[in-house]
């Protein structure tokens, strides 16, 4: 059965951006804050309002989980690496990271296929540090674009729901 045909985002997976393996099943009972982010964008700062969600809510389950993309104005040209010492030494980030991936089009990560598929073309990352919220159970919850910050509501009143 595929992924498309079951609906849930466990079945999919990612490479982390260290190198490993990074299922989604990983997961499994505790909702994840996707978020596809950039290092050279205007909305690059909310990584730091990404890792207050983290530090606020990882104890309770919550996972944020940052797919970083180049599909934007280019505004992730580096290496894997690069990125992630950038995340660490410039907002200390220290939750989830995956490999650098394309977001939007036919050669998206599968997941983000299933995303569309989903939401329609609307539901599509429009740019750099797009949110989704999946349940704890792989469904898919809720997206907000760009200029939504993760830690305003309506987000964080999302997360609360999917902690409950």
């Amino acid at each position: 059965m595929s992924a498309e045909s079951q609906g849930n985002a466990h079945a999919f997976g990612f490479t982390a951006i260290e190198g490993a393996p990074l299922p989604m099943e990983t997961f499994a009972g505790r909702p994840v804050l996707l978020v596809n982010v950039a290092s050279e964008c205007g909305f690059t700062p909310q990584y730091e309002n990404l890792q207050r969600v983290w530090e606020t809510y990882r104890e309770r389950g919550l996972v944020v989980l940052g797919v970083p993309s180049n599909d934007f104005g280019a505004q992730e040209p580096g290496s894997e690496a690069e990125i992630k010492t950038f995340c660490e030494t410039r907002f200390g980030i220290d939750f989830p990271m995956t490999r650098k991936e394309k977001v939007v089009g036919p050669d998206a990560h599968p997941l983000y296929r299933w995303i569309r598929e989903s939401l329609g073309e609307a539901g599509e990352p429009r740019w750099n540090f797009h949110k989704y919220l999946l349940s704890a159970e792989g469904e898919l919850l809720d997206a907000w674009p760009s200029a939504v910050k993760p830690d305003e509501e309506p987000v964080t009143t999302a997360i609360e729901a999917a902690l409950q």
